[in-house]
């Protein structure tokens, strides 16, 4: 199986739509993937998801299937008490990067800037349900590893359109690397296409590869 984790184009965020810069973002995707082979497009119910995901549901006649726990993450402070930056987990890694902080280490969650930060609950969310959707193609989370229990004669190709948050915690828990390591070092670009590959052969346990990450060639003209 391979998942096509695809960011949206420039937003404008108050309005949860695309710019119009955006929107010329997406229909670049669109030509970009017009030729690929997706068998299915799932999307996150936000707005400027599904009109990223649009114009390459008309170019390649195939329909949008909302995957509503991909919605961009939430963060906040859980007990009334202020956080650095709002709790936004990208400043926060920036703030720690300028504190000289391990990026990577594994109680990253324990930090006052996690703690109390509604960014635990949507971690947690996104990694459970999306275990369970892998679930429904055969692939089982068995501590690091996903074991297939079906039988497939090539690689389904998924392609997710959802946020730059969403996308970091799904591959981060797939690839076994906290949440805060992906948001130090793994940025996305608007409507990039990064790739991940799990291997089809029944009873197999893999660990999923990374094929590709932030790939917005498209967009150079």
């Amino acid at each position: 199986m391979r998942l096509l984790f695809i960011r949206h184009g420039e937003p404008n965020y108050e309005l949860d739509c695309l710019t119009e810069r955006g929107k010329t973002q997406a229909q670049l995707l669109a030509q970009r993937l017009k030729n690929a082979k997706i068998d299915e497009l799932w999307v996150s119910p936000m707005g400027r998801a599904r009109e990223t995901a649009a114009p390459v549901a008309e170019i390649l006649n195939k329909p949008l299937n909302t995957m509503e726990f991909m919605h961009e993450v939430d963060w906040n402070s859980t007990d009334g008490q202020p956080l650095f930056a709002e709790g936004n987990p990208w400043d926060i890694m920036d703030e720690m990067a300028r504190l000289g902080l391990d990026p990577s280490r594994p109680d990253w969650r324990e930090l006052s800037y996690f703690k109390t930060n509604s960014i635990l609950n949507s971690v947690d969310y996104v990694e459970k349900n999306f275990d369970q959707w892998l679930a429904g193609y055969g692939y089982i989370r068995e501590g690091y590893y996903y074991c297939h229990t079906v039988e497939e004669q090539e690689h389904r190709t998924v392609a997710i359109f959802s946020h730059g948050g969403s996308s970091s915690v799904a591959m981060s828990h797939m690839l076994n690397l906290s949440f805060a390591h992906v948001c130090a070092f793994f940025h996305m670009e608007f409507t990039s296409i990064s790739i991940l590959r799990l291997e089809k052969g029944k009873g197999n346990c893999t660990l999923p590869a990374l094929e590709r990450f932030n790939d917005a060639g498209h967009l150079v003209v």
